[in-house]
């Protein structure tokens, strides 16, 4: 499951773990115009967790996830 948040300035996705097995803490990830946090609460430590990603790291992680194993470079579009 997850949910679509529109804020003044970002985007907010929840993602909910959900299922019978070992459930993790939701995922929030907030879309701003210029970069894209993902953060999670890790039980462990007792704090939450972020990255950040700017908007190329983004698109390279997108790319990524429908290429097989390789070195790949994206080059800007015309």
């Amino acid at each position: 499951m997850f949910t679509i948040e529109h804020e003044f300035d970002a985007t907010v996705i929840t993602l909910v773990d959900e299922g019978e097995s070992h459930l993790l803490e939701d995922v929030i990830v907030n879309a701003f115009e210029d970069c894209v946090t993902i953060e999670q609460f890790d039980t462990r430590l007792e704090r939450t967790e972020k990255i950040t990603l700017s908007m190329t790291q983004l698109r390279d992680l997108a790319a990524a996830l429908n290429l097989p194993e390789g070195v790949y470079y994206l080059r800007p579009a015309d």
